[in-house]
């Protein structure tokens, strides 16, 4: 089977190490160090790692203490959400050069739509690289960018040369790429999903390929559907400029772990002060409150109540947020709590968005 176009051309820009490289950016002595941004090495966890950082094992998620074992000269710097978001927005100012089709997926990451672009460049692969080199010459950090003609293609495609570099996979590439691709790369296949695979003897996507969408379906449900797709280099996801946002969250690490359920309650109240302004300032307006504990021994639950009415103030919400405290005994001390809005009013506001193709042989 081969692929037939019209295809479109799609970048995939993803930032290295991003919140180590913007401290880096800043203070010039920690250029070249081992660094974790988050946490320490009593307690908490790390938002992110440099690469000289990754290079003894150090990673995102992880907890401070494992993280500074496991790298003794690490050195911790303290999260910076503000300057993060500043030069996030540089970074988009410099992709809407080039497309007003940008989907952010984070501060760091996001997908171009350069079928027809605002250069009339007909190469992706050029654009890709100058949007790279701009963000380089203009603020000074490196990117990772994977170009192709679908959104999944191009997101696995930008971790195959990082740090600072490129991989484009044409459409006449795209099926033998795919064929050769392990599992444990194909974005959204995660540990658990890959050992499943391994287990059924699926090593690559070419034995993934090998199964009928029958049976994908009985051993992974829906996904089943998504993975016979994806193998065969079907993707249809558009790239969707101003993402409907889903959910608005506050959560915060304590130093130290907390039991009564008053001190509990004191740390919510100012948790709840900042989903309060989260939702003003993203002008949304919510129906479920998530209540969100994590235990001293990292074991996690939620709590959830929908109400009939879309709540976006405190003295709104707050009350639900204390009948999901005491709903059941905390039976264990707490290093976490957090509270998120979900069930938004973003979504009936949902716009729809025509995308058009157009062919092209040049990638």
């Amino acid at each position: 089977m081969e692929l037939q176009p019209p295809f479109r051309k799609i970048i995939h820009v993803d930032m290295d190490a991003f919140y180590a490289s913007v401290a880096q950016l800043d203070n010039p002595e920690l250029v070249g160090k081992a660094i974790a941004v988050g946490g320490n090495e009593i307690r908490g966890v790390i938002s992110a790692a440099s690469y000289e950082a990754r290079k003894f094992g150090v990673k995102s998620a992880m907890s401070g203490v494992l993280a500074k074992q496991k790298c003794p000269h690490l050195i911790f710097v303290k999260t910076d959400f503000a300057r993060y978001k500043e030069i996030s927005a540089k970074i988009r100012a410099i992709f809407f050069d080039y497309t007003d089709l940008v989907e952010p997926l984070s501060l760091d990451e996001a997908y171009l739509d350069v079928t027809e672009n605002k250069k009339g460049n007909p190469s992706a692969n050029d654009i890709a690289r100058e949007i790279r080199q701009r963000i380089f010459d203009e603020i000074g950090l490196r990117a990772s960018a994977g170009i192709s003609i679908n959104k999944f293609i191009a997101k696995v495609a930008s971790d195959i040369n990082k740090p600072n570099g490129q991989k484009t996979v044409h459409p006449n590439e795209v099926l033998q790429f795919l064929e050769e691709l392990p599992v444990n790369k194909f974005y959204g296949v995660g540990k658990v999903t890959a050992a499943k695979m391994y287990n059924l003897g699926i090593f690559i996507g070419n034995d993934l390929k090998k199964k009928t969408l029958e049976e994908l379906v009985k051993l992974f449900g829906k996904s089943g559907v998504h993975y016979y797709n994806i193998v065969r280099g079907v993707h249809n996801s558009k790239v969707k400029p101003n993402r409907i946002r889903k959910s608005v969250a506050a959560e915060r690490t304590f130093e130290e772990n907390i039991s009564s359920e008053i001190f509990m309650l004191e740390k919510l109240e100012k948790i709840a002060d900042e989903l309060e302004r989260r939702m003003k300032k993203s002008d949304t307006k919510g129906k479920t409150i998530t209540l969100k504990i994590k235990y001293s021994d990292f074991t996690q639950q939620t709590r959830s109540k929908t109400t009939a009415k879309f709540m976006q103030k405190k003295s709104e919400f707050f009350p639900v947020v204390k009948e999901l405290l005491y709903q059941d005994e905390i039976v264990n001390s707490v290093r976490l709590l957090g509270l998120s809005f979900g069930n938004l009013n973003t979504i009936l506001k949902e716009p729809v968005w025509v995308q058009l193709q157009f062919e092209f042989n040049k990638i």
